[in-house]
């Protein structure tokens, strides 16, 4: 069975929503990364070390990151030797296969960890202006969807507006926010939104964090110190500390996810933006060089376009055009 074939039957299997929303949403990615792949592909006369040079380019130029591309296109080089292949057509569906097999990579623990036994705590950590408190009203949003009494803690008490932003937020999904006055100690107002969340029986506490302080040894320091209170009151929490990066901003991402994991173990990411940008690679190069998993990314404005991190869709909707034509060359009576 052929690789776009059973990539296909895989989609099949998951709802066309999802992936219309990861096909929708990586247009830009697809003009500037599929469609200068097709471009080489189509005149390529030899697969030859020139052919390859130009392939890494490309990768690099969608933020696929130096090393991925590099990996990537090597292995690419390694198939087409020892398959003695001479058509660049014929590297299609091992592209297509060895950027599935990356994506999937060291995703066995993409799902939300949700504590089955009492009060789940997720912190948010990132800089500002990546979609921090979007993100956090999305996720309540999908997950009263799902059942769960949700609370939001609004620690971020140092950006003009960042209260009054989150609150906006829980009026929209219908979720209550636990706030303090701006400037407030954030470790307090987390410590007051657990004792809320475990008077009113909540099942999750989302905690908006600050991006920016003085500098960035008070931030992290405030960081840790929240980190603390939330262990002290909640054996096990933070269940999950959830890294949120602006895709627009590429290889910065790489550079935030390493300084925030210093103060808070982060344990995945969540992609934002990902429907605003050209440079969509960039899942890959932190998916490959960070050794943490994609949990989300945003595929647009509307509170249900947070979705969970799929490589099957994701790959499948960077290459549309081509799954398209495979459909067609394979219908009865189609040439060739």
């Amino acid at each position: 069975m052929s690789v776009f074939r059973k990539l296909k039957e895989a989609l099949a299997a998951k709802a066309e929503e999802v992936t219309a929303k990861f096909r929708d949403g990586l247009a830009k990615t697809r003009a500037s990364l599929a469609e200068n792949v097709e471009t080489l592909f189509r005149r390529a006369k030899a697969i030859d070390e020139d052919f390859f040079e130009e392939l890494e380019e490309i990768l690099i130029a969608a933020d696929v990151g130096v090393k991925t591309a590099l990996a990537l296109v090597d292995e690419l080089r390694e198939a087409a030797a020892e398959q003695k292949i001479r058509d660049a057509a014929e590297l299609k569906p091992l592209l297509v296969e060895k950027l599935v097999a990356l994506m999937a990579e060291g995703q066995e623990g993409a799902s939300l960890n949700l504590n089955p036994d009492g009060l789940t705590v997720i912190l948010f950590v990132g800089v500002n202006g990546v979609g921090k408190t979007t993100t956090i009203g999305k996720l309540a949003h999908r997950l009263k969807q799902e059942g769960k009494k949700v609370l939001l803690a609004a620690g971020d008490t140092f950006r003009a507006g960042a209260i009054e932003q989150l609150e906006a937020w829980g009026r929209r999904v219908g979720v209550e926010v636990i706030r303090h006055q701006a400037g407030a100690d954030p470790a307090a107002v987390i410590y007051d939104a657990i004792q809320a969340a475990k008077a009113r029986g909540a099942d999750v506490l989302l905690c908006d964090t600050a991006g920016r302080l003085q500098n960035k040894a008070n931030l992290m320091e405030e960081l840790k110190k929240i980190v603390r209170v939330i262990a002290r009151e909640v054996p096990g929490a933070p269940q999950e500390t959830l890294l949120v990066v602006d895709a627009t901003t590429g290889q910065n991402a790489l550079s935030q996810a390493k300084t925030f994991g210093e103060a808070a173990k982060v344990t995945g990411i969540v992609l934002t933006k990902l429907d605003g940008t050209a440079k969509g690679g960039i899942v890959l190069a932190i998916r490959r060089e960070l050794g943490v998993p994609v949990k989300f990314v945003g595929l647009g404005e509307k509170p249900d376009d947070l979705v969970p991190f799929d490589a099957e869709p994701f790959v499948a909707g960077l290459f549309a055009g081509w799954l398209e034509r495979t459909d067609e060359a394979e219908q009865p009576g189609a040439a060739g």
